[in-house]
């Protein structure tokens, strides 16, 4: 039987996992102008650096090593915010999945500056949570 870490750990895999699914989804169904497709492979890199990242940290070599991949996790899940937030501001794409997916990140996000904090053993630290309220 799992214990309550090891299946909190594979369930967020899981979410991450069909986040990038659904990323991946909604890029593929962007218009097809010369902004969408700038905004659109920046989105996709980001936007999968961040699964990529996660899963990278838990192959490891050190605590030290597993501590960047989340922290490059967590920065392109920072990235990934702006390019669904001009998305979402220049109106493009489907507006009910950009409100999912940017929910979804924010607390993605969340959780990897949260485990960031755990891993440092540290309470005062730099909150590494970008929010955009443009």
């Amino acid at each position: 039987m799992e214990n309550d870490n090891a299946k909190f750990k594979n369930e967020f895999k899981k979410r991450l996992y069909n986040w990038v699914l659904r990323l991946i989804k909604f890029i593929d169904k962007l218009p097809k102008d010369s902004v969408c497709h700038v905004l659109g492979k920046q989105l996709l890199r980001s936007g999968t650096s961040i699964l990529a990242n996660y899963i990278e940290a838990n192959s490891a070599s050190s605590k030290k090593d597993f501590i960047n991949f989340f922290t490059h996790s967590l920065k392109s899940a920072n990235e990934s915010k702006v390019w669904l937030t001009l998305l979402r501001d220049t109106d493009k794409g489907d507006k009910n999945e950009l409100v999912w997916l940017l929910k979804e990140l924010i607390e993605i996000a969340n959780i990897l500056a949260s485990s960031i904090l755990t891993l440092k053993g540290r309470i005062n630290f730099i909150i590494l949570i970008c929010h955009f309220d443009f």
